[in-house]
């Protein structure tokens, strides 16, 4: 049974305060420790629910290396061992996992099959419920001394996968609280979180009892930057060493060997509320999408560093484009409504600061949707003050930069947060049963040849909806300082400062 849509944001568990401005030093050594051997680092966003592991704020965690999962993801996006050693399938509905021993918490807490089966309880009964587990039912239980049972409702052929998403991190029991999630001192990685400055900054140490190879580093101090120009001048006088998001208009300000480019699964699109206002009808939709000049946008925006947007998924997953000339894709675009002649239909546009670029593309799309017969009136805010209005279906239009791997590897799950009935990211608000058939078939595809084939029918399904109106796919820009060595530079946006990582020559 598939859980009813949320639209309920995470719990705000500390207290998010003060706006950062960028000054000061990054760096907050102990006594006796070296400053510039610590890693200082300027993160765009700030966090959304006080980086509880069950909200966005997870992948921050996994970023500094002071949270892990009990299966790691490689390069390929193929499920490798974490805080889990193996794991077999016993049929179709269960799975069988060895919890990997010698592992500590920040704590000092030993890691157990109870401890393990703790987390994944709380993140399954959690609501709202971590955006990998949505649409899915799964009980847990320990199995043996150091093993766990995860039985699913429904066969779930990339269960480990699943698992790999950083809302699925284990903690410490200590860190489940009456008041929320408090990830201090309770994950596992190389570093351990040990100060949180509200919406400014946070501080991690190394952990010197950490199971694997310990970091390099003797800590990392972080300030959360939403401003572009900011982030840009932090890399430019080397006040952080490593720097998040560079924006495209500010690429040209920065020394070019300090930058970065990585084509990401990260699509730039436009979504149309389809269940009220002009757009639920599909032929208003329609004219949007012809209204809409991608090479405009990316050429004026974004300087030429992003990809025009044929679908949903970009050039990250090398098999999206191959797909999109089979007749079976073509035919569930066919049956796209024809563009309605529009003339001072009004509609509401809404996008946040958060992303340099996002105002300007929406000053851009107005221009654009105007000159096809739109009247256009926009709401631009920092994206923690206009998440929910923006889930609850209060924009005629959206445009949102989404992460279409970010959870699991695979796009499966980010097409049934987005465009399924019960989705629980659903800013289309669309429903409609060809296209959870058409989610609910690759969902259940088995790992293989077959299964970017289910996900590209997927796509054409959702596409002929015109819910969502894919402009560009966004290639990040990450600045690193000359001496720093070995920081990930990470498409799925899982990792960036890794226990390797170091600042000094090689």
């Amino acid at each position: 049974m598939i859980r009813p849509r949320s639209r309920s944001l995470a719990l705000m568990l500390f207290p998010l305060v003060g706006a950062l401005t960028l000054t000061g030093c990054f760096s907050t050594a102990s006594p006796g420790e070296a400053a510039a051997d610590r890693i200082s680092v300027a993160h765009m966003q700030p966090p959304r629910s006080g980086l509880s592991p069950l909200s966005d704020d997870a992948f921050k965690l996994s970023r500094w290396s002071a949270a892990e999962t009990l299966v790691n993801l490689d390069d390929a996006g193929d499920a490798v061992a974490g805080l889990a050693t193996e794991w077999t399938r016993e049929g179709e509905l269960i799975w069988n996992f060895s919890i990997r021993e010698g592992v500590s918490f920040h704590n000092g807490q030993p890691l157990t099959a109870e401890s393990v089966v703790n987390s994944l309880r709380r993140a399954i009964n959690s609501t709202p419920v971590p955006r990998i587990l949505n649409g899915t039912q799964l009980s847990v239980e320990a199995h043996g001394e150091q093993g766990i049972r995860i039985t699913t409702a429904d066969p779930d052929p990339l269960l480990p996968q699943r698992l790999s998403s950083p809302q699925l991190a284990i903690f410490d029991a200590a860190a489940y609280t009456e008041s929320g999630v408090n990830p201090l001192g309770t994950g596992t990685g190389p570093f351990q979180l040990v100060a949180v400055d509200g919406v400014s900054g946070a501080t991690l140490d190394r952990f010197d009892g950490y199971w694997g190879e310990p970091a390099e580093a003797p800590g990392i101090d972080v300030k959360f930057v939403p401003d572009g120009t900011a982030r840009a001048a932090a890399l430019r006088t080397g006040e952080a060493d490593v720097v998040e998001a560079i924006p495209a208009g500010q690429a040209a300000s920065v020394d070019q060997e300090l930058l970065t480019e990585v084509p990401m699964p990260r699509t730039n699109t436009l979504y149309l509320n389809t269940e009220q206002g002009p757009f639920k009808d599909p032929a208003v939709r329609a004219a949007a999408r012809e209204a809409i000049d991608r090479a405009a946008i990316i050429g004026s925006v974004y300087e030429n560093r992003a990809d025009i947007a044929d679908g949903l998924l970009g050039p990250a997953l090398p098999y999206a484009a191959n797909y999109r000339q089979d007749a079976d894709y073509q035919q569930r675009l066919a049956g796209r409504a024809e563009p309605a002649k529009v003339k001072g239909v009004e509609i509401s546009l809404g996008t946040f600061t958060d992303r340099a670029e996002l105002p300007e593309v929406a000053v851009l799309l107005e221009a654009q949707l105007e000159a096809a017969g739109f009247e256009v009136s926009q709401d631009v805010r920092e994206y923690q003050y206009i998440e929910a209005d923006a889930l609850d279906g209060k924009f005629d239009a959206f445009i949102l930069s989404r992460a279409t791997v970010l959870d699991s590897g695979d796009p499966v799950a980010y097409f049934a947060s987005d465009f399924s009935c019960e989705g629980g990211f659903a800013i289309s608000q669309l429903c409609a049963p060809e296209v959870d058939q058409g989610i609910e078939t690759a969902a259940e595809t088995e790992a293989g040849k077959e299964r970017p084939h289910q996900i590209m029918l997927a796509e054409a399904r959702i596409l002929g909806t015109d819910a969502a109106i894919p402009l560009l796919h966004e290639r990040v820009i990450q600045g690193e300082v000359p001496d720093l060595q070995d920081a990930s530079r990470d498409p799925r946006e899982r990792q960036l400062i890794t226990a390797t990582t170091r600042l000094g020559a090689e």
